[in-house]
């Protein structure tokens, strides 16, 4: 989400100054690869690019695609193969042993369904997973759709642009596939007469929602690399007492006593680090409340036992359920020691719970190193 909002931040700046500007989208990766479907980077045609798609081997010649797309105002579908030993073939002798789609849709600024226009919709919309339908190709005439088009598909209404009942039947279907893996995928579909339509059906999920409970000098290295990975970041702790140095990267900061104001979703992680025992007590109790998927405690495990411990006394019993929620003490075993590591270690942590992976070391893997095991 960081790369997309920065995409359209680029993008507001040059709309209104007679800038020619396509998108590239990864649309489909097959093997290795440095980036993975969803890439995206919007390309001036002045040479500036904001994004990317690879790790610097594909951008100078999608630079040239990309004004090549703008000047015929026409979208085109590049494959980049890097798994054939062609002296002819871009980002050859890299080593990637992959295949990469990459769809290039210049932008028309006045059009308000326009690739990125259609982006800030799921940005400043509510916090709910969005999917995209990208159209990559088509065969035969096709009055509404054209490759390049974006559907954000939000319901029944989002797909009355295609006339063909069996069409929009496939692809219901699929979405709920993708949205059951919470996977994006290429998908081509074929009508009655026979015309093919192909498509990217992108998952894409909110932000991360990160809310630090606390005001201690080590709320702030955290709050800083979460910010660099594309969080959103709250701080709830005593306003008097939080150091304005650090603000930017922190996008709200409010008092203990205003956390039920806040909006927690399945995409929420909260991290409990006032360093004061009663407090982070009464700040779990309040975090068992909501539907966080993350809950973080800073500090030995004793100490989370016998906060656990205080609260069954008190009536308030932590189900197994919940428990697999809370992880205390929070962070992957790096061997953190700083405030800086920490940081580093919770977050790394929170990332391996929303990707539902296990943390482990990436050489011991057998599947792709981009893939659920």
């Amino acid at each position: 989400m960081k790369e997309i909002k920065a995409i359209i931040s680029a993008y507001d700046k040059i709309k209104n100054t007679g800038t020619g500007a396509a998108l590239a989208t990864v649309v489909r990766v097959e093997g290795s690869s440095y980036r993975r479907t969803g890439a995206r980077m919007l390309v001036m045609d002045d040479g500036v690019w904001i994004g990317g798609i690879s790790g610097g081997c594909l951008e100078g010649d999608a630079l040239k695609r990309a004004r090549l797309a703008i000047s015929k105002s026409e979208s085109s579908l590049i494959t980049y193969d890097t798994t054939e030993d062609d002296a002819y073939q871009i980002g050859v002798g890299l080593g990637c042993n992959g295949i990469i789609d990459v769809l290039f849709t210049p932008l028309n600024f006045q059009n308000q369904n326009n690739p990125v226009e259609i982006l800030k919709s799921c940005v400043d919309g509510a916090r709910q997973t969005n999917i995209l339908i990208t159209i990559t190709g088509v065969e035969g005439k096709w009055p509404f759709v054209k490759a390049g088009d974006v559907i954000h598909y939000t319901g029944e209404q989002s797909l009355a642009v295609f006339e063909d009942e069996k069409l929009k039947d496939q692809l219901r279907e699929k979405v709920s596939t993708q949205l059951d893996t919470s996977r994006s995928a290429m998908e081509q579909f074929e009508l009655a007469d026979g015309r093919k339509l192909s498509t990217f059906i992108e998952i894409l999920p909110p932000e991360i929602n990160l809310i630090l409970m606390g005001h201690q000098y080590d709320v702030y290295p955290l709050a800083r690399v979460a910010k660099e990975v594309g969080c959103r970041v709250t701080m709830v702790s005593n306003p008097l007492k939080v150091n304005s140095k650090f603000s930017d990267a922190i996008d709200i900061i409010l008092g203990y006593d205003q956390f039920a104001e806040l909006l927690i979703d399945q995409y929420t992680a909260i991290v409990l680090m006032s360093h004061d025992f009663k407090t982070d007590k009464m700040n779990l109790s309040q975090a068992l409340q909501v539907g966080a998927t993350y809950i973080g405690m800073l500090g030995p495990r004793v100490r989370s036992e016998r906060i656990f411990k205080e609260l069954a006394n008190e009536g308030k019993v932590v189900s197994d359920e919940t428990m697999n929620r809370i992880y205390a003490p929070a962070g992957l075993d790096i061997g953190a020691s700083t405030p800086e590591e920490i940081a580093l270690s919770i977050m790394a942590e929170i990332k391996t719970v929303f990707s539902k992976r296990e943390g482990g070391f990436l050489k011991l893997r057998h599947a792709p190193i981009h893939e659920r095991s």
